[in-house]
């Protein structure tokens, strides 16, 4: 039975905390878009003319989050959404007070290091109590529970287990640690939120002003739309291009499935179905270059590495990723006979890219950017202003100047989510560096795994997916990051190839069931059945599941230690070995296929994506006659048919 189908605004309202704020009206609307306003031009300042001392950037950063946070979410859901409680009025003004005191004191604190006063102590407490609340209204309770169990352990020390224990940490010592150094709260995912994520979410905003979302729509459908499958197609490729410049899986499927969904219900798509797609689509996002998610600018940082090698080593995996699901996609169509839609129905490639091929130019210019060595945080600034001036360029796409104060809002509020749970992973943080519980819980999943990779791995991946299930993205990294990584590394695992199998199954827990909450916004949106969705998405996504594997047993695929011809050779068997498992995984490529025989395409794909010469020849022989064997089935079958 058909669930009553959500508007996109009430998928981000029920599935995506971050978008669940107030709708302010009159005096109190105008406070909040002025204090958001000066929040960006803040930054932008700073991105301008000069990073502030780091303290001092990540204190102010904060403060004007937690101000925004205690204005726009209410403290409790029942709460009017029209007006500003007087409680959360009183909090906004501790929020922004606390950090202030930072910046304020700054000379009188640095000099008196390690010796908190009293003042400082109850200032610090404050801070660290409003971050967590901040974290559970915009983030939600899983995170604030993580954050809060590490605290305990903090101080539980002396009590746990030989392996666990550790001397325990004082509160004045623990509170100075956490608030007044640059290893706590206001440490280095704060300060990746404070600079580089902050503009890519900003010139997202100022994107989406343009109407490149809608562009990118229209080009999936002149490219794909009347594919067999189309809209499916257009889904996974309106996306994945989408994903450049989003990185919120629920917000992609909230933009872009709003459109697809129904195109896809209309062809004759299972409702369950349509909105997997969308899911397994927009999660992927995450992963694709050159913006990504935010975590890959965390990663960036906590290895040491400049972000374009970590787009460049994302690029062959989110490629595989986005392959699979459009294979997958292209097998369903097949397997239902569905078609796509009328060519006349469609827009016209040639005239979109004249008409608005323009808005396409910042992404162009930034990837470039990035290339030829400019910072991050100096590409997107460039990339904001070819942005507002690509749409000038014609007057169909013309923002004004109402539409360029509103793009500075709207990033200031869109980046919320991010700053606070950078905050709050602070917190874990700086447990993990005072205790010593990063290298002890390494340790315990090296003798969990019992020295073995794989089995390491698989735990790595299971903390990752359960992790996922309340906890962003970007905290989930953090997490992973700096308990698991490390015992990977361990193990003589390239530093990027553990940080990014972390990174993967932090996103990819957006679509794995029992909690797939881009699967179950879909589901919202195409008014099927959430679980139901969520295994289809599951299929779908078999790529990332898959793929982390083979890039940290063989890091070609992450261009580690690779050649021109090892990374395009790998590239071309990977894509064959997607054939092999969304095969399997669909039930359908040329015919019918029967379980034995999905277990062998599996297999076969497997093999292929290995990079390796004997696992590509075995791979590439199995393929081959299973096809050989699906095309002979193909025959016999339509044989009474022409019969007939």
């Amino acid at each position: 039975m058909e669930r009553k189908a959500l508007t996109a605004e009430e998928v981000l309202a029920k599935y995506d905390r971050e978008s669940n704020t107030r709708d302010l009206k009159g005096l109190m609307a105008k406070v909040v878009m002025a204090i958001a306003i000066c929040f960006s031009l803040f930054q932008l300042y700073t991105a301008v003319f000069g990073v502030l001392d780091a303290a001092l950037q990540r204190a102010i950063h904060l403060s004007f989050g937690l101000v925004l946070i205690f204005l726009l979410y209410p403290t409790r859901s029942s709460w009017s959404r029209n007006k500003v409680h007087p409680l959360d009025f009183i909090l906004a003004i501790l929020g922004g007070a606390a950090p202030l005191y930072i910046v304020i004191f700054y000379e009188e604190l640095v000099a008196r290091a390690a010796m908190p006063t009293t003042l400082d102590i109850i200032v610090g407490v404050t801070g660290l109590i409003l971050v967590m609340e901040a974290a559970r209204r915009a983030v939600g309770w899983p995170m604030v529970i993580v954050a809060s169990g590490f605290l305990a352990y903090a101080f539980a020390g002396p009590y746990m287990p030989n392996i666990l224990a550790h001397r325990g940490v004082g509160v004045g010592e623990l509170i100075d640690h956490l608030f007044y150094t640059t290893e706590g709260i206001f440490g280095i995912p704060l300060g990746v939120s404070s600079t580089f994520i902050f503009l890519f979410i900003l010139f997202g905003a100022y994107l989406e002003a343009t109407g490149l979302g809608k562009f990118f729509i229209d080009i999936a459908n002149a490219i794909a739309g009347w594919a067999s499958g189309g809209p499916a197609k257009v889904a996974v490729l309106s996306s994945g291009l989408m994903g450049t410049v989003s990185g919120s899986s629920v917000a992609n499927v909230a933009g872009t499935g709003s459109f697809t969904i129904p195109m896809m219900k209309k062809l004759g798509y299972r409702p369950e179905f349509a909105g997997a797609v969308e899911a397994t689509a927009s999660t992927g996002g995450q992963l694709m270059p050159p913006v990504m998610g935010a975590a890959a600018f965390l990663m960036a940082e906590f290895i040491g590495i400049p972000y374009v090698q970590v787009v460049l080593a994302a690029a062959i995996p989110a490629l595989l990723y986005y392959s699979g699901v459009w294979i997958g996609v292209h097998l369903e169509a097949k397997k239902n006979g569905l078609q796509g839609v009328p060519r006349s129905e469609l827009p016209k490639f040639k005239e979109l890219l004249f008409s608005r091929g323009h808005l396409a130019i910042p992404l162009i210019v930034i990837v470039y950017l990035l290339v030829v060595g400019y910072t991050p945080m100096r590409a997107a600034l460039w990339a904001i202003v070819l942005a507002i001036g690509a749409s000038l360029l014609r007057k169909a796409t013309r923002i004004s100047a109402k539409d360029i104060v509103l793009g500075l809002e709207k990033g200031a509020k869109a980046v919320l989510g991010v700053l606070i749970a950078c905050a709050t992973a602070g917190i874990i943080i700086g447990v993990v560096t005072k205790t010593g519980v990063g290298l002890k819980l390494a340790s315990a999943l090296l003798e969990l795994a019992g020295g073995k990779l794989l089995p390491a791995m698989f735990f790595t991946m299971i903390t990752s997916l359960l992790l996922g299930m309340g906890v962003p993205t970007t905290a989930n990294y953090v997490i992973t990051s700096t308990i698991a990584a490390p015992a990977l590394v361990q193990m003589g695992v390239p530093v990027l190839a553990a940080h990014m199998f972390a990174f993967y199954f932090g996103i990819i827990a957006d679509v794995t069931p029992p909690v797939a909450l881009a699967a179950f916004a879909g589901a919202g949106i195409a008014g099927s059945n959430p679980m139901r969705t969520g295994f289809n998405a599951f299929k779908l996504a078999i790529a990332a599941f898959v793929v982390p594997y083979i890039f940290v047993l063989s890091p070609t695929l992450l261009m580690i230690n690779a050649t021109a011809v090892t990374v395009l050779w790998s590239t071309c068997t990977a894509l064959v070995g997607m054939v092999g498992l969304s095969t399997a995984m669909i039930g359908y490529i040329l015919a019918p296929v029967s379980i034995p025989m999905r277990v062998l395409f599996f297999l076969g794909g497997l093999m292929l994506i290995q990079p390796g010469i004997y696992t590509d020849a075995i791979g590439g022989g199995v393929m081959a006659a299973l096809i050989f064997f699906q095309y002979l089935k193909r025959k016999r079958l339509a044989a009474p048919h022409a019969e007939a």
